[in-house]
């Protein structure tokens, strides 16, 4: 995990940086989910988001030449508060907390169709539990399917919450 100055987060107004970019047909990063904060326009092809702290985010990103798909990848991160420990991710500042990682189309394809399956219940998947997506990613690693996430769970999971964990 990386630290800023004197072993903290950078606050830069305490919230977490992604930079998004699009080139017709050869790199794409886009947000999944998530609630998006602000937003500065850099150019016609980047612009960067921002996200409040615990914010959950879904973050694809995408690249291609001419023989087709070279790299695709998500990032599942909560964005962190001033002072925590995070790690690092391209295009992230000044990072996060890593709770999926997945690499590779096929697996990709298999985290989206997570997400949807969260949506189809209902749910917005930037509210739910935040270890169903750390479950995902390590059944998704073990080349085993994840367990659908449900109403039931996502009630335990607002009980617990309330709970103060």
């Amino acid at each position: 995990m990386a630290r800023g100055p004197a072993g903290k987060a950078p606050s830069r107004n305490s919230r977490t940086e992604i930079e998004l970019i699009w080139i017709e047909q050869r790199l794409e990063h886009w947000i999944r989910f998530g609630r998006i904060a602000g937003e500065r326009i850099l150019s016609r092809k980047t612009r960067v988001v921002s996200f409040r702290p615990d914010a959950i985010i879904a973050l694809v990103r995408w690249s291609a030449n001419d023989y087709g798909t070279v790299h695709s990848r998500i990032d599942i991160l909560r964005a962190v508060r001033s002072g925590e420990p995070y790690t690092t991710a391209p295009f992230v500042r000044p990072g996060g907390e890593l709770l999926l990682s997945i690499q590779g189309w096929p697996k990709v394809r298999k985290v989206i169709e997570a997400i949807d399956q969260v949506e189809a219940a209902g749910l917005d998947p930037c509210d739910i539990a935040p270890e169903h997506w750390r479950h995902v990613h390590n059944r998704l690693s073990a080349g085993e399917p994840a367990r659908d996430y449900t109403i039931e769970r996502h009630q335990a999971w607002l009980k617990r919450k309330a709970l103060g964990e």
